[in-house]
């Protein structure tokens, strides 16, 4: 009886051992947070936030923990900001039906560029939300606007996302999608057109050089 209880214990003990080891090489050789945290923001949403037009405006909430700040202790750390971002992307385009229409086509959209401005620090353990809307939109590319708000109201920072694709016919999408007309584009903001305009430079400048 002794021996029998000896090798269960055994035995649970080294299942434990190789759960443990599994999870930390998990750990060492990937951004395990990461996918769990986006897993957990695509179910919440499919749970509790309703299916939304394509040119709406979309919200999620974080909170600044200690695995987010600077070197100071003192506030978000700026590369966090852009990891952020990815959580809100995904959440707008499960939301308003992009995701469900880029897989029919086995397409796919890819961050090709993107702007940040940042106005002011988002201290630790400060809650904030993230807004994403689409602001235009090309033959193959999506624009979208993101900002960064404390519950104050201020917008902590302002976001510019491109977001090039492959295989998607984009005005076909956005038409069903927004229920319009082919040719119908938003109007987009003076500050999108002169970034676009700076990328445009900056490749010239580049082909030059290479």
């Amino acid at each position: 009886m002794t021996a029998s209880l000896e090798v269960s214990v055994n035995g649970s003990c080294s299942c434990w051992s190789i759960f443990i080891t599994i999870v930390a090489l998990l750990y060492i050789f990937f951004d395990v947070n990461y996918f769990i945290r986006l897993a957990v923001t695509i179910v919440w949403g499919r749970l509790f936030n309703k299916k939304t037009n394509v040119e709406d405006t979309t919200e999620i909430y974080g909170i600044v923990t200690t695995a987010d700040i600077d070197i100071f202790f003192k506030h978000m750390n700026n590369a966090r900001y852009v990891r952020e971002l990815d959580f809100a992307r995904f959440h707008f385009y499960d939301r308003t039906g992009l995701y469900e229409e880029i897989t029919k086509a086995k397409a796919h959209a890819l961050q090709t560029a993107s702007y940040i401005r940042y106005r002011r620090t988002i201290p630790t353990f400060t809650p904030y939300k993230i807004t994403t809307k689409i602001i235009a939109w090309d033959e193959r590319t999506l624009y979208l606007e993101q900002q960064f708000i404390t519950f104050d109201g201020f917008v902590r920072a302002l976001v510019l996302s491109k977001q090039g694709t492959i295989g998607l016919n984009v005005p076909e999408v956005m038409a069903r999608l927004t229920k319009k007309d082919i040719s119908y584009r938003p109007v987009p903001p003076q500050e999108l057109e002169d970034w676009l305009k700076s990328i445009d430079k900056s490749s010239e400048r580049l082909k030059k050089k290479e």
